[in-house]
């Protein structure tokens, strides 16, 4: 790599499906300027993401208290950036923008101007209409596009750590899997209590599918998502393997690398499965599809009639904001199995 090519920093502050979603922009930077030094900067809990993304050189950790911007400030400066690319447009991220010296700094802003736009030397503004039905990646693409990347239609993976995968592979649980029969993995979490399908749906698909012998069921969830991993063993007749060791976000990479399908809500961890190849089946509630469909070939996303005719928690869904509603218990176990059967 030349230490003379451009030095550029791609700023998305959180949450795992939306860096994630940025292999693409990586990708494109990477065409455009092979020789360049290329880093990501995200919010501490996400920085083992880019390790990921094969077209980054490093990450680099935003604060999140005051204490922490001395330290983020010198290497934000050390790193002597050329290029910024703004995707999150915060008063946070505009000011290290700003800070950052470079001379190229460019942010996009959905129907309104970009916040404290002076910080930047490149602002972009998509019409409101946009995002009415196309995906978060065209949205990402625009920033691109408006200072002249071109953006080619190709397919794009992250890679899992492969020593990680190694390790999960020899695994006792994993290792003591049948090698002839299909693995379906459940991960029944969501960041919002209000997108989560009820375990007794998820109980009904995983006992169907084993007793059917179409695939041993793997379940996984977040510390914070154990108890819905536990109702749902709770409500099963049949036995299945449960990943009860806390797993890091790249590890949970390695283990959608192994299995033959995933089963999930819309999620970050959809995104990932889907990220390193591995199809899912995806529980959505009123969400955009359009917008946060899973990437790639070979999923299936299945969702309730919309607008809700059957709304089963009439006076407690907030109809016009999808991260509080139960739209997605709408979804039979019936249609989820379907789905589940052409598959396996």
């Amino acid at each position: 790599m030349s230490l003379t090519g451009p030095r550029i920093l791609v700023i998305r502050r959180r949450y795992v499906g939306d860096i994630v979603l940025l292999e693409s922009v990586f990708r494109m930077l990477r065409r455009h300027w092979p020789n360049a030094r290329i880093i990501g900067a995200v919010d501490p809990a996400y920085t083992s993401l880019l390790k990921l993304h094969p077209a980054v050189d490093g990450a680099l950790a935003l604060p999140v208290e005051s204490s922490h911007w001395p330290g983020f400030l010198l290497r934000l400066r050390r790193e002597k950036f050329t290029h910024v690319f703004d995707f999150d447009n915060r008063p946070r991220t505009a000011i290290a923008a700003l800070l950052s010296g470079a001379a190229m700094r460019a942010t996009l802003r959905h129907g309104h101007k970009p916040r404290l736009s002076f910080c930047y030397t490149h602002r972009h503004i998509v019409e409101p209409e946009y995002l009415d039905n196309r995906h978060i990646t065209d949205f990402y693409h625009r920033l691109l596009r408006s200072v002249g990347i071109v953006i080619k239609d190709e397919p794009g993976y992250l890679v899992p750590l492969a020593h990680e995968v190694t390790r999960l592979q020899e695994l006792p649980e994993i290792a003591a899997l049948p090698p002839d029969v299909p693995r379906l993995l459940v991960h029944p979490g969501s960041r919002s209590a209000y997108r989560i399908w009820p375990a007794e749906a998820f109980a009904t698909v995983c006992d169907a599918i084993q007793n059917e012998n179409r695939a041993r069921v793997i379940l996984v969830a977040g510390p914070a998502e154990q108890a819905v991993v536990d109702a749902i063993v709770s409500h099963m007749k049949t036995p299945a393997v449960v990943m009860k060791k806390p797993l890091s976000l790249t590890e949970l990479a390695a283990l959608f690398s192994l299995v033959d399908r995933v089963l999930c809500h819309d999620s970050g961890p959809m995104h990932l499965a889907a990220s390193v190849g591995t199809p899912v089946v995806a529980l959505y509630g009123s969400q955009n599809i359009a917008n946060w469909r899973p990437v790639g070939p070979d999923h299936i996303t299945l969702q309730p009639p919309l607008p809700c005719e059957n709304c089963v928690s009439p006076g407690v869904c907030q109809k016009d904001d999808p991260y509080f509603n139960h739209c997605v218990r709408n979804i039979t176990p019936e249609r989820v199995l379907n789905a589940l059967r052409a598959v396996l």
